[in-house]
């Protein structure tokens, strides 16, 4: 990390589902300080600001495809994936701020033309596998990991003019615990590799880490990581819109990144689902500038 620049992107998304404040999830994250926590660990950082993401009916939904603003969720992925592209181009890091996490599409769309095997670690209470058929809502933040791996609606899977952006083999989900029936179905019809909170209280997140690492380090040429906050527990991190008790520690999230910014294999990253409107004095934002900090250097000693 010593010889890139950082380059953040605010992405003020709120169309991906239902529930208003996520789109500040940036803002609450630069007011937490990530900027001085960059610097102070010498890291060449730009901001690049918020990308535009329009606006939308708030119950617009594709009937034929039971989509929630489809229309506003592929645009705004497409301004994203274009602006990762040119940073990923440059030779810069993409640290992209969500916004609820349907930005994953436009991420994934901008780092993974740049690799032949992009790696992917997704932190998430959920699997975001759903697609239109599956989805008990319709909302699109729900499904941004099927999309990547090119299920779901066209104009979302063949998103900056290719699919799919990630190999079934080359993911890896931790601290899942809330999984639809339907996401259930395709992990097991294509083998991914997910370690739930039973596999994490049973095995300890070191372990989980090192195979997660071992197994990514053997077949990517980069990966890439997807951290929504609502992985970690609600008590550690309140602010999101979707949380599921008994998630990852704060402690264990924080051993989780200080082990993949030992291993150096992390390219890429973006910190999603925050919502100050359900946060206590803007913790879950402060704990997101914490992890941010462990992932990119910040050691105890």
């Amino acid at each position: 990390m010593e010889s890139k620049k950082v380059s953040i992107i605010g992405v003020p998304m709120d169309l991906g589902q239902n529930r208003r404040g996520v789109d500040m999830g940036p803002s609450a994250i630069r007011y937490a300080g990530i900027l001085e926590k960059l610097e102070k660990l010498n890291l060449d950082v730009e901001d690049l600001g918020d990308i535009q993401t329009g606006m939308a009916e708030r119950v617009h939904r594709d009937s034929d495809h039971n989509l929630r603003n489809l229309k506003a969720v592929e645009s705004a992925n497409t301004n994203l994936a274009e602006l990762v592209d040119k940073v990923v181009e440059n030779g810069n890091f993409p640290l992209v701020l969500g916004g609820d996490h349907s930005i994953a599409i436009g991420t994934l769309a901008g780092v993974s033309k740049h690799y032949e095997d992009l790696g992917v670690i997704w932190f998430d209470a959920h699997g975001d596998l759903n697609n239109g058929e599956t989805s008990p809502s319709g909302n699109i933040h729900g499904m941004p990991l099927a999309v990547s791996l090119g299920i779901g609606h066209p104009s979302l899977t063949h998103l900056h003019g290719y699919s799919p952006k990630v190999k079934p083999e080359n993911l890896v989900i931790i601290g899942a615990r809330d999984l639809d029936s339907g996401e259930k179905e395709l992990i097991q019809e294509k083998g991914l590799r997910v370690y739930t909170m039973h596999e994490v209280d049973r095995m300890g997140m070191a372990a989980v880490m090192e195979e997660a690492i071992d197994y990514l380090k053997k077949r990517t040429d980069g990966v890439h990581l997807s951290l929504d906050l609502d992985g970690i527990d609600a008590a550690d991190a309140p602010g999101v819109g979707t949380p599921v008790i008994g998630g990852i520690s704060y402690r264990e999230s924080h051993l989780a990144m200080e082990m993949l910014a030992e291993s150096g294999i992390v390219v890429s990253a973006e910190f999603v689902e925050i919502n100050p409107i359900l946060d206590e004095r803007n913790k879950t934002a402060q704990v997101a500038v914490a992890l941010i900090g462990s992932l990119l250097g910040d050691k105890l000693k």
